[in-house]
């Protein structure tokens, strides 16, 4: 019998793959610049190009998962994934490399929808969701720590691409095994998704779904905005030397690790509305401190530590939100969404930024947490009450 493990494993890797190809970008991204002589407006088409990727994943992905199974949906984002990394690091063309972004969009979208499903259908067991975003956290790690060493040693940015390939690539070779060696990922969902087409239209009109979609694109955005604008802001903004303002990123990501490995501990403890409404609390009064007491620097470890259950929470809730023939489709829909927040949101406050200066962004992320806790109200009036826990 095929242990649950492997499909575990299966998942937390794939969650490092798409963490390494997202959290490098930022590091290769001047370099790239470079290269292709772009302007910071130019550059930013190939995070537009990357969201409608996006999209095409939030429409497509549970469709893929009834006709096809899980496991080869996630091969194929697999394949386009390491497919458009490839693209990246051979071509000669910005024009080639933009329209790439639209395969590697699709790719992580697919390889999220699908890798959340699969975990979220275990619903005895919410420390699972929180190691696989926890994963993630360790590839975000990883992917700047990889880039930055490759560049600060060859100077080229073609290579860190090649390095993400043969990362990625293992995912493919994995995920080519599990077709036909590992039946749970490939059983999953066919059994409640004959009508797939009619599930994603019913998301997409659904209250519920439409406010978890709205609460995950906000929960991630702000999650890619403290990782974007942090250091800018504690270095350029407030002064504080480089080395202090780095180790503060890095406190941040400890503090959302740290979260997401625990939450499944509190969730058994505290259950888990209580739970996501501790998260809300505390990442909203960290962000507070870190706006009002400028110079300190542990806020942003308490601002990760508050924030790192609430996306992955809200994943494993979904299935007690709406009735299971829909899940694929709401998962599939809300994680899209959440990747459109990633890009959208640090886009967003870098314009204010450009307007005013550094200093309204983390204001402007208390009222992004302001925001969160709101929906989050809305939907404990409006979605069925989750059971407390497994």
């Amino acid at each position: 019998m095929a242990s649950i493990w492997i499909g575990n494993a299966l998942s937390f890797y794939a969650f490092i793959a798409i963490a390494l190809a997202e959290s490098g970008l930022g590091v290769v991204l001047p370099s790239i610049q470079n290269t292709y002589q772009l302007n910071p407006a130019t550059v930013s088409l190939l995070f537009l190009s990357q969201m409608s990727g996006y999209i095409a994943a939030a429409l497509g992905s549970s469709l893929l998962v009834s006709k096809f199974g899980l496991a080869k949906t996630l091969l194929l984002g697999a394949i386009s994934l390491t497919s458009s990394l490839f693209i990246y690091a051979i071509t000669s063309s910005w024009l080639v490399m933009v329209l790439t972004g639209t395969l590697l969009g699709l790719g992580i979208g697919l390889i999220d929808a699908g890798v959340n499903t699969y975990v979220a259908s275990d619903q005895t067991n919410a420390s699972i969701t929180g190691f696989l975003h926890a994963f993630y956290g360790i590839g975000a790690v990883l992917g700047p720590v990889i880039a930055t060493t490759i560049l600060s040693e060859t100077g080229n940015w073609r290579t860190v691409y090649l390095v993400f390939v043969a990362l990625t690539g293992l995912l493919v070779l994995a995920m080519l095994w599990a077709t036909s060696h590992y039946p749970p990922m490939s059983r999953l969902v066919r059994e409640s998704s004959a009508n797939a087409l009619r599930h994603v239209q019913i998301a997409l009109t659904s209250k519920t779904v439409i406010l978890v979609a709205i609460l995950s694109f906000v929960t991630v955005g702000l999650e890619a905005s403290v990782n974007n604008w942090a250091y800018s802001v504690e270095n350029i903004s407030r002064g504080i030397p480089a080395v202090l303002a780095g180790y503060s990123i890095s406190a941040y990501w400890a503090g959302m690790t740290l979260g997401r490995l625990g939450m499944g501990s509190a969730v058994r403890r505290l259950g888990a509305i209580p739970t996501l409404n501790a998260s809300l609390a505390l990442l909203l009064s960290s962000l507070v401190v870190w706006w009002l007491f400028p110079f300190q620097l542990w806020s942003l470890l308490f601002i990760g530590l508050g924030g790192g259950a609430i996306f992955p929470l809200t994943i494993w809730l979904m299935p007690q939100r709406v009735n299971s023939n829909l899940v694929p489709a709401a998962i599939s829909f809300l994680t899209s969404a959440a990747s459109l927040g990633a890009s959208g949101i640090p886009t967003l406050l870098g314009w204010a930024a450009g307007v005013v200066n550094l200093a309204i962004i983390p204001p402007l992320m208390v009222v992004i947490a302001i925001l969160m806790v709101v929906i989050q109200h809305l939907l404990n009036r409006n979605s069925p009450p989750p059971t407390t826990l497994s």
